[in-house]
This record gives structure tokens, sequence and C-alpha cells, in this order.
């Protein structure tokens, strides 16, 4: 006979929340790995000492972290979510009773206590610290990437110049913060940009992904061995703030972990004289290819030209003299001629210069330049740039698994909020997979 099943109507359940959370489920090793002393030690001085006690601030990172776990962008989804589902339930330490905060406590404490306090660096660079005492950060080999992320702000909403945007009089917090960074000379936001958004003025157009979006790159630097990201920085989609990132976030490494890397791993936008000589004053080997402008199609390039640092001059293929004649410091350029009479009998010259004589335009950083490409052919150079794909695979795991391709806030200090929350997550599930927590296994429910 075929059974029919009835609702139940029991007016007492015996029912243990742990008991059916299984034990292998993702979110109890990242429970495990889990550590909110730092973030309570910097919080506590953004609330008064009396009054009703608040929404648990551990509570909302939770709930966070769960969204950007899982894919839940939306806040209002978010605490629907966290309200049905079991599991969240028992990450967030709700019980089966605990009501879930409304979706407008984020955005009150985000604009305010969050931002202020910078408790999502203050998380982030908790759980590096973590991965470090676990040995999973030697800080031998570094490498940095960036990649596009497309910003709330559509892209036929767009003015072509700040005068507009201070016409159009918008109180936005976006358009206000960028205004007031502008004036203050910012260097990240570029008043001169041919395009800017009505919506999100600090995102950048970019051209990058074929059509035009505004957005921000998210900037990640990782250690190679284990592919822990030890540092992040949010810019505007500009390929000139891509370069600067570096610097921030191997200053600020070094200042708070102590780590300072052997060598750096990077592709060749990132090749430039000054970065590559800035590298070399801090003893850190530079695995990138160089970025070279001055070849032109049919010419000798500038390394057949012997450089005499004792005379301070280049001699060409043929034994002539290139005599230094300026610099130019807007530039940062030496120039070096040739004597035109000694390039008019040269049986080179049609293959070397289409002008009287042979000039040379040299960089001021020319001498880190030919350092670093004297490795590209190294085992050492080789070994980096197989190891520089981590980062690419992080970036593809943050848009396709975590399917984080859009941000949600608006503003450079919303987009790095967000950054820094996706690496966060992906920073716990490396911890948790490389070094598991001891968990013990639970017997399932019986229904």
């Amino acid at each position: 006979m075929m059974g029919k099943q009835r609702r139940s109507e029991q007016l007492f359940y015996h029912f243990r929340l742990e008991d059916h959370v299984p034990s292998d489920h993702p979110l109890r090793a990242l429970d495990a790995v889990l550590n909110f002393d730092g973030v309570r030690a910097v919080l506590v001085n953004y609330y008064s000492h009396t009054g009703r006690p608040s929404i648990d601030p551990e509570l909302m990172l939770r709930m966070l972290l769960i969204g950007y776990a899982y894919g839940i962008r939306s806040e209002r989804r978010l605490c629907e979510e966290v309200h049905v589902n079991l599991a969240y339930r028992w990450f967030c330490r709700l019980g089966l009773e605990g009501s879930v905060p409304d979706r407008s406590t984020f955005s009150k404490n985000r604009s305010r206590r969050f931002r202020e306090s910078e408790v999502y660096r203050v998380l982030f660079e908790g759980i590096v610290e973590q991965c470090r005492n676990a040995g999973l950060v030697p800080g031998e080999g570094f490498a940095v990437d960036g990649s596009f992320v497309h910003g709330d702000a559509r892209r036929d909403r767009r003015v072509e110049r700040v005068e507009a945007l201070r016409k159009a009089g918008s109180s936005a917090r976006p358009v206000r913060e960028y205004l007031e960074a502008l004036d203050a000379d910012h260097p990240a936001h570029d008043g001169h940009a041919k395009y800017l958004s009505a919506t999100d003025p600090a995102a950048a157009w970019n051209t990058k992904e074929g059509l035009g979006k505004f957005g921000y790159f998210t900037n990640y630097l990782v250690d190679t061995e284990n592919a822990v990201i030890v540092d992040i920085e949010a810019t505007p989609a500009r390929l000139a703030q891509e370069i600067k990132a570096p610097k921030t976030m191997l200053q600020r490494v070094e200042g708070k972990h102590q780590l300072k890397p052997e060598r750096l791993a990077a592709d060749n936008a990132y090749g430039t004289g000054p970065f590559l000589a800035w590298l070399q004053e801090r003893a850190v080997t530079a695995h990138i290819r160089v970025r070279d402008h001055q070849k032109i199609s049919g010419l000798l390039p500038r390394e057949a030209f012997t450089y005499d640092a004792l005379h301070n001059h280049y001699v060409c293929p043929q034994g002539k003299v290139l005599k230094y004649r300026t610099s130019v410091a807007a530039t940062r350029i030496h120039t070096y001629r040739a004597k035109s009479r000694e390039c008019r009998r040269c049986p080179l010259k049609q293959q070397c210069t289409r002008a009287p004589q042979r000039s040379l335009s040299v960089p001021f950083d020319e001498a880190a330049r030919l350092r670093t490409a004297a490795l590209q052919n190294t085992e050492g150079f080789q070994q980096s740039r197989r190891l520089r794909r981590k980062v690419e695979m992080l970036f593809a795991h943050m848009k396709q698994q975590l399917r984080f391709t859009r941000l949600k806030l608006r503003g450079l200090g919303g987009a790095a909020e967000e950054f820094l929350m996706v690496a966060t997550v992906q920073n716990l599930r490396r911890l948790s997979r490389m070094r598991p927590p001891d968990i013990p296994k639970l017997c399932r429910a019986v229904s």
C-alpha cells in the first residue's frame, strides 16, 4: 500500500543544531581558523561604554564572509539565507532562535565604524599573520598582478569633464568623496580622464575587456610558495595606477609583517625603468620582462651600442663615439649623439638612422634595465614566470567560483573593502586546506 506523509505538529522537539552541520562542511573549517581578537581590539573604541549592547560586530563580519564565500551579493538576500540555512546559523552563532540583523545594520556600520577603523584590513592582516605562523608564507618569492572588476556604474551614464560633475551638484557620497579627494590632489584620482561616471567618478574608464566599462583593479601581492595573498591594493582601472600599487603593497607588508622578498615576479607591464630601479635599491631581484619603447623597426636598437662608464659615452658597432649631450628631468632621459660627418660616411647608416646623425635616448634607469634583462634566460627567471600563474589562478577563482565580477559598493574606499573581504575568504580557504584544523567527526542526525 502506498504511504502518505502527514504533517507532524509536535509540541516539543529534541533538536541539536550541531548535529545537523556535517563535519566536512566548509564552514566548519573556516570557523576553526577564524580569530576575531584583533577586530574586537580595534572596534572597542568605536562603541559607547554605556547604553544598550549593540549587535555583535563579529556576527556582521561572519555574515559578510558567508556572502563573499558563496557569492551572495545582496545584503537583503544574505539576511534571508542566514535566517533559513542551518549551516549559516551555526557559523554565525545564532542557534535556532537567534535573530538575524536587519540589512540596514550593515550599511550603517560600514559607513561609520567599519570604515573609520579599517576593520576589513585588520581582519585580512590577521589571517595573513596566521598563515605566517602556520609556515605558509616563507616570504622568499612574491608575485604581483592586477585584475579588472566592473564597478557599480553604467557605461551610458558618463560625463566628459569634472566641471560637468560639479555642475550637476550631486550630493551622493561617492561623488562628494571623489571631488574632495580631487581637490586634495589625491594621487589615485585623475581629473583629466576621458570619461567620468556620474554615479561613481572614482571608477576609471577601461577597455581592457573590449567594450569600455567603469571599474577598478584589485592588485594582489602573493607569496608564490603556497599562493597566500599577503597584501591587496585597490586602484582605479588605469595602467599607471596598477604599476604604482606594488610599491605601496611591498612597503606595507615589510612594515606590518616584516616580510621582504628576495625576488618579485610580474608581467611586462611592470617592467619600467623607475620600478626596476626601485626594486634594486631594496635588494629585490626583479623577474620581470623589461619594457622598451625606444626600438624602431629596421633600425639598430639601443642594445647594439656599448656604454663606456668611465667616459660617459656610447660606442656604435663601427667604433664611433656618441657623446653625452643633455638630460631632461621631466622625462628622465639622457641624450647621446654622434657627429654628423662620421655618420655620413658610415656603411651602416641606412640600418642605423634616417637623421643626419644617430642619437640615443637613454633612461635614467638604464643600468637597472640592463641588469634585469640579463636575468631573462636564467632558470630562476623561468621558474618565477611559472609560479606567477598562481596569481592568475586566484583571479580565476575569485571570478568563477566566488562569482565576484562586479562591485556592489561605490567609491575607491568601497572597492577596497570588497576586495579585502574576497581576499580574506581566499586566504581562509587556503589556510584551512593546507593546515586543516582538527575537527571531530560528528554523527549525522537520524531522521
